[in-house]
């Protein structure tokens, strides 16, 4: 995927490597295991576990909350090679309680937070930031160490040193790129969760072939909303020579660089070709009364615009590097949408740009056309109790994943009517919701005893959605 998306952002079998059941073999052989203790405070227990360190403990009521770092193998095929330390939340609960398994397939906030399956079940949450985001990234950085069995593999040995301490039953789930990353875990380890439930996750399982986003766009919203997008986006780079002026005034203000992507000029285009999409990634349809009239609106009116749904600094060098991670997975396993807009013309000089324009050059990069096929494939034929959750109007929804199907699987995917990017289960009509609840909480080992409904009371703060967006095109 490419950059993407704003708001909220193998497989190979092994990623360019050996077999997957091999390697998956080898790392388990490297894992430590928790020590038996005899103590009974959840700190204690929890720095217990060999590797596990504390950075700092933040109180908040009802519940204890632990920012961490574990140290795991840089290789988890030669775990002798080298370590790095690796950034985990625990927000504990009970023991008692069953557990749900955290990622957003990016780094970890660390303020203390609830995903929806963490509320529905009443439970702990265990977060996990992956590999090569700061500061959870080796010194120095073998990028041929990011991918996703490795990711897999990190989560898997984090859950085989909490499983001794949280011993009831573990839940998988994330959004998104997070979504994806539960996803693989699955497929990599499937015996260590009891569930997954993955939100908006993409399924980019043939790089090239992009013609099911290419339908999305044609779709979505109504034809009028959908004109004066693109309206918007033309008159953006008919106006390219006095709006990137403003861009570049801009650019010198905020002292941000365009080395990565070559030159304002990508930039600029860049952000302007994201329009579309990211309008639709995190707006709600009733936004496309917010959408200038191109015809008439002024130089400012359209850069503001833009910026407000796609952000300026998005491919300036400040705006890409914390995310160089994941457009190394998209440029070299996890593909990337290219849509191709035919409203613009012959306005557009680059197109979609590919991710390998948000790498620095100095970091190789080998696309595996693999290893997403591996991932479907299995997700077909050997998803077992896996749940996804999409949005009515989000791009990423165009390419889904399909889970196998019938009652011994006990597999789901629900659309949530209406919804983009921040689709979740309470957002689906009353019957899915019901049965989507129903199950996330029998796979946890609990239930309601009427009506299935959270088990957790809403906390405005512990579940507010992040209002901090990306505006980017990232999954």
């Amino acid at each position: 995927m490419r950059k993407a998306l704003r708001w909220l952002l193998s497989l190979v079998v092994l990623i360019g490597t050996a077999g997957t059941l091999g390697t998956a073999g080898a790392a388990t052989a490297a894992e430590p295991r928790a020590i038996d203790t005899q103590a009974t405070d959840i700190k204690d227990r929890l720095l217990a576990i060999p590797g596990m360190s504390l950075i700092e403990e933040k109180p908040y009521t009802g519940y204890r909350y632990f920012v961490l770092n574990y140290t795991q193998p840089i290789d988890h095929r030669h775990p002798s090679k080298g370590t790095f330390k690796q950034r985990l939340t625990v927000l504990h609960k009970d023991t008692a309680r069953p557990t749900a398994f955290f990622t957003s397939g990016y780094g970890v906030s660390t303020n203390p937070s609830r995903s929806e399956p963490t509320r529905i079940i009443d439970g702990n949450q265990v977060s996990m930031e992956y590999r090569f985001f700061t500061p959870s990234r080796p010194e120095p950085a073998d990028w041929s160490k990011l991918d996703i069995w490795q990711a897999a593999s990190d989560q898997h040995r984090i859950f085989k040193a909490l499983k001794p301490v949280y011993d009831k039953k573990w839940v998988a789930t994330g959004g998104s790129k997070g979504g994806m990353t539960a996803t693989y875990y699955e497929r990599f380890y499937p015996r260590d969760m009891d569930g997954v439930v993955a939100y908006v996750a993409p399924n980019d399982v043939v790089n090239k072939e992009d013609s099911r986003y290419d339908e999305f766009f044609e779709t979505v919203g109504t034809k009028e909303c959908r004109a004066k997008l693109e309206a918007v986006q033309r008159e953006a780079l008919v106006r390219r020579e006095p709006l990137e002026k403003k861009y570049a005034e801009f650019a010198e203000a905020g002292n941000y660089t365009f080395k990565t992507v070559g030159n304002l000029d990508k930039a600029y285009e860049a952000v302007v070709l994201d329009l579309v999409w990211g309008f639709w990634q995190y707006q709600p349809e009733s936004a496309c009364a917010d959408v200038p009239d191109a015809s008439t609106a002024s130089d400012q009116v359209i850069f503001d615009y833009v910026d407000a749904v796609g952000g300026w600094t998005s491919y300036t060098d400040q705006g890409l590097t914390p995310y160089t991670p994941y457009y190394y997975q998209a440029g070299t396993q996890l593909g990337s949408p290219d849509i191709s807009q035919p409203w613009l013309g012959d306005l557009s000089r680059y197109g979609y740009q590919p991710p390998r324009n948000f790498v620095p050059r100095d970091i190789p990069m080998k696309f595996q056309s693999g290893a997403m096929k591996d991932v479907d494939r299995w997700v077909r034929h050997n998803a077992t109790r896996m749940m996804y959750v999409y949005g009515e109007n989000d791009p990423w929804g165009a390419e889904p994943f399909r889970p196998a199907k019938g009652a011994k699987h006990d597999s789901h995917v629900f659309t949530a009517p209406g919804a983009n990017h921040g689709a979740n289960v309470a957002g689906l009509v009353p019957a899915d919701k019901a049965k989507a609840t129903e199950r996330i909480q029998a796979w946890a080992g609990v239930s309601t005893p009427s009506a299935a409904k959270p088990l957790a009371p809403y906390d405005a703060k512990l579940d507010r959605k992040d209002q901090q967006k990306e505006l980017t095109l990232r999954p």
